[in-house]
């Protein structure tokens, strides 16, 4: 049995705590969180103790830690849990800035310590499922992918200035996405974005409108469209054509009624947000990291996966700004 310690009690702190105890391997003994009562709230709903992070990293009784905080305290806390000797999941992104995830890499590396970066998109079984056809050569080479990741209704500006932007805080997901299904990372990006959803937003210097060109070593591309706004709820699907045939994930609705008549064919609306859409990936994703750490095994998705789609988001942020295909090179 794994003794976990939970950093973060927020709307992502929530669902890791409930993917934690549902987990026949795993307790969750201790949470944390800047809010002390949203703390003490979350840790009593799952008979834990709420403690200070710090306490919890000390802990030699805590096996690991989820990392479920602000990103700018991901890569500190991923250095400290890893040189107190735990294992880490940390959500995405490792941090706000390419130069500072780098270093985290390297100290965090230098540990020993297993380090799980939190994309849990690979771990929806429509896209795990995806990605397994398209490794066993149903559709031969695949040569063209396409990502649309429409959110139902744009944050509030408050979380837009802290988030890091659209590239790094939303778009990162399908940049990992299209690193997993292509098997590697691209050579160039090409990124154009607006703020047309919300004004706010673009003065506060982000975008909520984004599509962007991923530029491969072979060739192959991958065009991946975001916005912030879809009025018709929380709208995700994959889709790669190959030499050999097409595959596509499409929507989860939120049922599979569909009413025909005279008047035309009805049928039901995308589930409303990633709560809904992907708990299951995130109780995959938990499964996973205990699995591996149980087993000594290197973690499915690893810091330099985490630090390999920060780098196309930074890519994809200047392009964006500069109006200019930008190299991924030119970031190392």
């Amino acid at each position: 049995m794994l003794n976990i310690g939970l950093l973060g009690a927020g709307r992502i702190g929530i669902v890791h705590a409930r993917a934690i105890t549902a987990h026949p391997a795993s307790r969750l003994v201790a949470v944390s969180d800047i809010v002390e009562e949203n703390a003490a709230k979350l840790a009593t709903e799952h008979g834990a103790e709420a403690r200070s992070s710090q306490a919890i990293i000390s802990d030699p009784a805590i096996d690991a830690v989820l990392v479920a905080t602000s990103t700018d305290t991901h890569s500190d806390l991923i250095e400290a849990a890893t040189a107190a000797g735990k294992a880490v999941l940390c959500e995405k992104p490792v941090d706000l800035s390419l130069e500072r995830a780098r270093s985290c890499q390297a100290v965090a590396g230098a540990t020993g310590q297993p380090v799980m970066i939190g994309f849990n998109r690979r771990f929806d079984p429509n896209f795990s499922a995806l990605k397994a056809a398209v490794d066993t050569g149903e559709i031969g080479k695949p040569e063209l992918l396409s990502i649309t990741s429409f959110d139902p209704a744009p944050p509030p500006v408050e979380y837009i200035k802290v988030s890091g932007g659209l590239f790094r805080d939303m778009m990162i997901h399908d940049f990992d996405m299209a690193n997993f299904i292509m098997g590697e990372a691209p050579v160039s990006v090409f990124a154009i974005g607006s703020s047309i959803v919300d004004p706010e937003i673009g003065k506060a210097g982000d975008v909520d409108t984004a599509a962007v060109t991923l530029t491969y070593s072979d060739g192959r591309i991958a065009v991946i469209k975001n916005s912030r706004r879809a009025a018709y709820g929380y709208d995700q699907r994959v889709e790669i054509l190959g030499s050999e045939g097409l595959l596509q994930a499409q929507n989860m609705l939120e049922n599979t009624v569909v009413k025909s008549t005279a008047a035309g064919v009805i049928g039901a609306k995308p589930t409303y947000f990633f709560l809904e859409r992907y708990m299951a990936a995130y109780e995959a994703e938990w499964a996973s990291f205990v699995d591996a750490i149980t087993h000594e095994t290197a973690p499915p998705v690893t810091l330099d996966d985490g630090v390999a789609a920060l780098a196309i988001a930074e890519a994809a942020d200047l392009s964006a700004k500069k109006r200019r295909l930008v190299a991924i090179t030119e970031l190392f």
